[in-house]
């Protein structure tokens, strides 16, 4: 099995499909691709709504167990067989159910899929054709599939890897591809950054909990009571590391065995106390950001140990009970069935940064705990933040070292080649590297050291931030976009800096000078926002307005 990873997860044609029967080549081979709810749903209603977490939250109310049940339960009261329908919430007393998902589990065993290659086009298509949703089905096929497409995140994010790559066999091959940026990727996946409006979500989050938790407590006590019963068993035996597809509920964060196979400590398990524990971490957080923002605030950086004694000597809060904050808050929200949790994900990330320090505060530093008056990029902005990040990129990627025999690193621009052993601690079997060749003379390169008053333009990190290189780069641009027709591609290092750049652009009025010459469009790091904006900018490009792409 070969499972390829590229960067970015593009909702367009990715691979075209096949018609012979026999797959790729006659092969039989069954190669798929994973995405979001948002780029392979096909309920109608549901691919209505505006962005991912709405459609989330959509898709979660409809197959949720929880739901399932309340609708069975319906059918039931309401005298309907379990074969007389029950796809809409007329026929299910206000309660609605998916179709696709009800299609897809009437079927059981027989939901398999013939060979070929599909893209998410060729999916969505297939799955709707035989009434059965297109992402459980493909989560479901993974098993099956010879080969595998998806992002990066679903093999390295450990919350994301448990949900979806967990089931792999140790004898797949990984291919990372476009993997220059993999130290980065890995890095981002264990680290949290944590803003003083997060933190005020956060409290809000926590009253709507606690709100819900006397409602069940009313209406509903004996869910909580069991609740309790496999906390007391410990995580592994309350199942939220095994939890179905369709369960609402967080993956389980980075913890170790011990930790896994213990009792959760006695002082957070009804849930009231639970909330009560995050309510003191959270405002010891704002505390600190007080703090740091204060008249004699600055720049903070503590290690995970001194940051973690801090915070106990303070709130008078225990370090064991804090690993467990994650994967306690995953439980809690399976318990109230909640169907959005995108509402509740400033809560989680303080809860996923309180394991993370808690997990890692021994031992060698391999996290750093940063505290900022202003974390924004606007000038003139406050916004304080407190980063837990990731020191060692090697931390996310071991696990699949230790796992997979065969793991694959390439790039056009893995360079220098020797670099990224050394940052992902790892052995490599092999290493090549090849030259780049063109076919045809299409490539021009040329190097800009001065601006046109004389002033030199890099983009080192030390000269970044000076005005005379930001309006040079823009005073390019604005001339370059002047005299080549149709399309142009600006690329910049990094989204922060860009952000940055067409901040400092606007101000100077230079992306009013763009727009007089082209249509200006920027990538973001939704995909779905960014496939529509490369669209639009062929469609300039074709029809003679012409484009700019700040990339």
């Amino acid at each position: 099995k070969r499972i390829y990873g590229p960067k970015k997860s593009q909702p367009q044609n990715q691979l075209g499909p096949i018609s012979h029967n026999n797959g790729a080549g006659g092969s039989g081979v069954l190669a798929l691709c994973l995405s979001s709810r948002r780029n392979m749903c096909v309920h109608e209603r549901v691919m209505r709504e505006s962005d991912r977490e709405a459609v989330d939250a959509a898709c979660r109310s409809m197959t949720a167990p929880w739901a399932l049940e309340r609708a069975r339960k319906a059918r039931h009261n309401s005298g309907q067989g379990e074969g007389d329908g029950g796809n809409t919430a007329s026929n299910n007393g206000n309660i609605e159910t998916c179709p696709y998902f009800d299609g897809f589990q009437s079927a059981g065993e027989a939901t398999s899929m013939p060979s070929g290659v599909y893209n998410l086009d060729e999916l969505k298509k297939w799955g709707k054709s035989k009434s059965w949703c297109p992402y459980y089905l493909t989560r479901q096929a993974i098993n099956h599939a010879s080969v595998l497409v998806f992002n990066y995140q679903y093999m390295l994010d450990p919350k994301v890897a448990k949900m979806v790559s967990k089931e792999l066999e140790s004898e797949s091959i990984i291919v990372f591809d476009e993997a220059h940026n993999i130290d980065s990727v890995c890095i981002e996946a264990l680290s949290v950054t944590i803003h003083e409006r997060h933190l005020e979500q956060a409290t809000r989050s926590l009253g709507r909990l606690s709100s819900e938790v006397s409602r069940i407590k009313a209406s509903d006590a004996t869910r909580l009571q069991a609740e309790y019963q496999n906390l007391v068993n410990g995580l592994v035996d309350q199942g939220l590391l095994d939890a179905p597809p369709n369960e609402v509920g967080l993956a389980s964060n980075i913890l170790g065995t011990d930790i896994l196979n213990e009792a959760v400590p006695g002082n957070i398990r009804r849930a009231e106390h639970f909330i009560a524990f995050m309510k003191k971490i959270v405002e010891h957080l704002k505390a600190r950001l007080r703090t740091v923002a204060g008249p004699r605030g600055g720049v903070i950086s503590e290690t995970p140990l001194a940051f973690l004694h801090r915070m106990i000597t303070t709130t008078s809060l225990e370090a064991k009970p804090l690993k467990f904050a994650y994967s306690r808050l995953s439980s809690l929200l399976r318990t109230l069935q909640v169907p959005n949790l995108d509402d509740y994900n400033a809560l989680t990330d303080v809860a996923d940064f309180a394991s993370l320090v808690s997990t890692y505060s021994e031992g060698s530093p391999k996290f750093a705990i940063i505290l900022e008056p202003n974390g924004s990029s606007i000038p003139g902005a406050s916004d304080p933040v407190i980063q837990l990040a990731c020191l060692d990129s090697s931390l996310a990627i071991a696990p699949l070292f230790k796992r997979f025999g065969s793991v694959v690193i390439t790039s056009g621009t893995l360079s220098p080649i020797d670099l990224y052993p050394k940052l992902l601690q790892f052995e490599p079997c092999v290493s090549e590297s090849f030259n780049m060749s063109t076919f045809r003379p299409c490539i021009r390169p040329l190097i800009i050291t001065r601006g046109s008053d004389q002033l030199p333009v890099s983009t080192k990190f030390d000269d970044r931030g000076d005005m005379g290189v930001v309006r040079n780069f823009g005073s390019m641009l604005v001339e370059l976009c002047s005299s080549i027709p149709d399309g142009v591609v600006a690329f910049f290092t990094s989204y922060s800096y860009m952000e940055s750049i067409i901040s400092e652009w606007d101000g100077m009025g230079i992306l009013r000078q763009l727009t007089k010459s082209k249509l200006v469009f920027i990538e973001t790091k939704d995909v779905v926002e960014t496939t529509l904006a490369l669209d639009n900018y062929r469609r300039a490009c074709d029809s003679g307005r012409g484009a700019v792409f700040l990339s």
